[in-house]
């Protein structure tokens, strides 16, 4: 959706949040029928296993990019357009502007490509915004090759990113992760393209009942019924501008909002479906306490004064 135009995407589920206590994790006995080895997460999340999961000091000698920064971070830099977060007048309505191939251009809306010289004339003009903060790489728990924690809520996400000494992204800071100073619409350009992200698979019917509660064992083969998304870091070519994976596709993403006097639980990047999947939309029908079976989330921090101790 636009920024600001409230559309239901999900039923809202009775999700009931008990406190946030660090309990190991659990690998129920996986069904014949699922297809994944399920991970029960501080019993209410769900995780597929991931053993290949690579540390974070490995990625970021590989990749580069931390900077000042926590391990597994990239450090952030540059100048954001702006055209004020709110419920009118938003970029994404004037980058909508600039698409010349449309898949479905009724909602969710889909833009096969957008053109970049347009784009560049029209977005030249915007004021901008200095940005320095630092994002995970990767979606939680924020390993190459781990599959990202989901059926988890606003109010837990934001909980677990303090126990990492970090805190849920604002969704300033996720957009300007995402699209870079020029403001890209997809985080690797203008063109969308399903095969550098995990997007544009088919919609499966969704059993809400199943889902609660949620550490049940209907609910886990509901969840494996349901998935379609891969480990993150998967897909080399999913990243953006300052190298951060999987922030379109894969599974939706927590966010702070920066819009005064409306809920803070902003969901950001969409999932594999057949949705927009882009860097500005944003979802905002869900509260704190809604989870849901493509739902996670990522971390972000100020950059600190001097280089963390080691």
């Amino acid at each position: 959706m636009r920024v600001g135009h409230v559309r239901r995407l999900l039923p809202v589920l009775p999700i009931v949040v008990v406190a946030s206590v660090l309990v190991a994790a659990t690998t129920p006995a996986q069904d014949p029928g699922e297809s994944h080895p399920w991970v029960l997460q501080e019993r209410k999340h769900w995780q597929i296993a991931s053993p290949g999961a690579e540390a974070k000091e490995v990625t970021d000698a590989a990749l580069g990019g931390r900077g000042r920064c926590l391990p597994g971070m990239v450090d952030v830099s540059g100048s954001m357009k702006v055209n004020g977060w709110g419920y009118e007048d938003g970029i994404d309505t004037l980058q909508e502007g600039t698409c010349v191939d449309w898949i479905q251009k009724a909602y969710p809306e889909r833009c096969e490509r957008f053109d970049r010289n347009v784009w560049l004339e029209r977005s030249h003009p915007l004021a901008t915004q200095t940005m320095r903060f630092c994002i995970d790489r990767y979606e939680y728990p924020n390993q190459r090759l781990a599959y990202p924690w989901i059926m988890v809520t606003w109010t837990e996400a934001t909980a677990l990113c303090a126990r990492e000494g970090e805190r849920l992204c604002s969704e300033a800071e996720w957009t300007f992760a995402c699209e870079g100073p020029e403001a890209l619409p997809y985080p690797y350009g203008y063109e969308r393209d399903s095969t550098a992200c995990v997007s544009d698979r088919p919609w499966r019917n969704v059993d809400p009942a199943a889902l609660s509660p949620r550490d049940s064992p209907h609910a886990r083969a509901e969840i494996d019924r349901l998935w379609q998304g891969e480990a993150s870091g998967s897909r080399a070519r999913c990243k953006s501008p300052f190298g951060i994976y999987d922030l379109v596709g894969n599974v939706d993403e927590w966010t702070v909002s920066v819009v005064r006097g409306e809920r803070p639980s902003i969901l950001k990047g969409g999932y594999w479906g057949r949705v927009r999947d882009r860097c500005r939309p944003s979802t905002r029908a869900h509260g704190e306490d809604f989870a849901f079976y493509q739902q996670g989330f990522r971390c972000c921090a100020d950059e600190p004064a001097a280089a963390p101790s080691r």
